[in-house]
């Protein structure tokens, strides 16, 4: 086969990777997209998330002031965990249990200690990732078909880069002489814009293609009980340890805001997002955010009663191989450097999405006369070898 007959058969293969599963694949980077800013959009819709400012000058209550204000307003209520969101606009999300036991998320205003209202159990942003990650297969023993179904996706997608480069030799020339000729005809057009778009988003599609390799591989690892995790077992404080007043009852414990110091102190530059309170007089506090590396988040487990660090998760405690796949979802979802991030992964998830509108409209087009075209030329090359054979 010459070169030239090599070329045009990658491109047949490049071609026939936009089959009709690539109208799936046009759903799946839909809904990733705006799954991106999923949590923007429920913002804007529902006031009770915002973090209002009271005046210019209010300052952000630290945890301790928080929980006295929520138990001001709710004496009763037990507030289990404190998570506050990377953009500074959210209201504070507070996992707390009712006295009759119903356990629901509360927005709470960062400036006021105010609970705003409860969390919904289901909302567009929960939608949108349901409806992006598993395709809204319920989960039943194990991970959904769903979930496989949409993860295996990266395979034909990965594949399509590959080709694609091989595709279109010196790629690299569209960064410095980009071509998008509007006054061609459709045909032309949507052409040039799907290799102008594939060449800017070459690092996307291989951040989305990867990341998404590895949520099958974990998808099957789990299901076939294997694991790479070196995560320690949760602690618990001695039945003997635990200090009590002269009525028998557990010791007061330390403040959320001296747990947070000691934290810091272990983990310098931790910026704590979040504060998890012990579930019992037995269970440990726990402190954990990011820091320099803002794709993990590094935990510190600590005695409520004597503020000593039992434990530590940091990132120099994982293995290589868990700090490579424990990164993985913050880069397919862009949720790690606050709403900068997210548009820029938004943007590129819509310029994917057009991409795959392109191929599906250029494959409808060409594909189909030129693999036709390319099955005559074959018959009659073997037409024409057979008569040569045959003659006398």
């Amino acid at each position: 086969m010459s070169k030239k007959s090599r070329s045009k058969l990658w491109f047949l293969v490049h071609s026939w990777l936009a089959l009709p599963i690539w109208f799936f694949v046009l759903i799946v980077c839909v809904t990733g997209t705006l799954a991106v800013v999923s949590q923007e959009i429920v913002w804007l819709a529902n006031p009770q998330m915002r973090a209002s400012q009271p005046s210019d000058d209010a300052p952000l209550l630290g945890y301790d002031q928080i929980i006295a204000e929520i138990k001001k307003a709710e004496p009763n209520l037990l507030v289990k965990e404190i998570n506050r969101p990377d953009e500074s606009h959210f209201a504070l999300d507070v996992d707390v249990t009712y006295p009759d036991g119903r356990s629901v998320t509360v927005y709470v205003n960062p400036y006021t200690g105010a609970i705003q209202g409860p969390a919904p159990t289901f909302n567009f942003k929960a939608f949108t990732r349901a409806l992006h990650g598993w395709w809204l297969v319920p989960f039943t023993n194990g991970y959904s078909w769903g979930w496989y179904l949409v993860s295996f996706l990266s395979l034909p997608l990965l594949a399509s880069l590959v080709t694609g480069l091989v595709v279109y030799k010196r790629f690299w020339k569209g960064f410095l002489r980009p071509t998008l000729r509007i006054r061609h005809g459709a045909r032309i057009f949507w052409g040039d814009f799907h290799r102008l778009s594939g060449i800017w988003s070459i690092w996307f599609i291989a951040v989305i293609s990867i990341t998404s390799t590895w949520f099958l591989i974990q998808a099957f690892m789990f299901d076939n009980q294997v694991t790479i995790s070196t995560a320690p077992v949760a602690l618990v404080v001695p039945r003997e340890s635990v200090p009590q007043t002269t009525d028998g009852a557990p010791a007061p414990m330390i403040s959320l805001d001296e747990a947070i110091r000691v934290a810091k102190e272990r983990i310098p530059g931790l910026d704590d997002s979040y504060v998890s309170l012990p579930l019992n007089a037995y269970s440990f506090m726990s402190v954990g955010g990011r820091s320099w590396y803002p794709l993990m988040y590094q935990t510190a487990d600590i005695n409520p009663y004597t503020g000593e660090i039992g434990s530590t998760r940091l990132l120099s405690d994982r293995s290589g191989l868990e700090l490579v796949t424990e990164s993985m979802r913050p880069l397919h979802t862009g949720d790690f450097g606050g709403l900068w991030i997210k548009l820029i992964w938004f943007f590129f998830g819509l310029l994917l999405s057009m991409m795959v509108l392109s191929g599906l409209l250029i494959w409808t087009k060409r594909t189909a006369l030129a693999t036709a075209n390319a099955f005559k030329r074959n018959n009659k090359r073997v037409q024409t070898a057979t008569a040569t054979e045959v003659s006398p």
